[in-house]
């Protein structure tokens, strides 16, 4: 799903390619011009972009569950009738409004970069010629913001719903899982293990004080256990 919903992304990364590069960015006339079409763009994407993330969401919402019910086969059969009658239907539209938003913000951020190269330019002073590169360096720029996009949203989005399952089930919280290889972060790695309740995530970034569940930290692979009443 990461990588279906990556190549979605993509394509609008490339599509701001296109646009940045059919104008002549060493003409400074053109910068205002450029971001007016990325705008532009940007408003043209909410239909698009609504079917794109309601597909990859629905897919995510399905697998959660299946793994839920897999994961039950051994417990009471009211335990896999609520797993499957859990409403999460504002979980779902929450996460679509989102999504939305974020590929929205692609092109916009795109605009945005732009704006602020020309204005540094024209308070530094620059010739057109010393930022066009950064300039026509903006669609890889959008394309590596579309991947972190990609791989973050699939892994909160499926924590997002294994919390909603779990709290329709009067879980209070989970244990951080790690994906338990070399690439896992010193302060994931710290959490490891540990126990933390649904209404008071972990800090996850300890400079910036920046909070999270397990999987919903940027480009983050951590998972959450659920902790399941004794009850089933």
């Amino acid at each position: 799903m990461e990588i279906r919903y990556s190549q979605q992304l993509r394509k609008v990364a490339g599509y701001v390619d296109t646009i940045v590069k059919g104008f002549d960015v060493n003409d400074p006339r053109t910068w205002a011009l450029i971001r007016a079409s990325l705008n532009e763009y940007s408003n043209t994407l909410h239909f698009w972009a609504e079917n794109t993330a309601g597909r990859i969401i629905t897919d995510v919402a399905l697998r959660d569950e299946k793994t839920w019910l897999i994961h039950a086969q051994d417990l009471s059969r009211g335990m896999r009738d609520q797993i499957r009658n859990t409403d999460i239907g504002a979980v779902y539209q929450q996460l679509l409004n989102e999504q939305v938003s974020l590929i929205k913000s692609l092109p916009l951020n795109a605009a945005q970069r732009i704006h602020d190269l020309s204005t540094r330019a024209l308070i530094e002073g620059n010739r057109a010629s010393d930022i066009s590169g950064l300039i026509m360096a903006t669609g890889q720029v959008t394309k590596a913001r579309a991947n972190t996009i990609a791989r973050t949203e699939v892994s909160r989005a499926t924590s997002i719903f294994t919390q909603a399952r779990a709290e329709n089930l009067g879980s209070e919280g989970y244990i951080w899982r790690t994906s338990e290889d070399e690439d896992v972060r010193k302060r994931h790695q710290e959490l490891n293990g540990k126990f933390y309740e649904w209404d008071d995530p972990p800090i996850v970034d300890v400079k910036s004080g920046r909070r999270a569940h397990a999987g919903c930290d940027i480009n983050c692979r951590c998972y959450p256990e659920p902790i399941i009443p004794d009850d089933y």
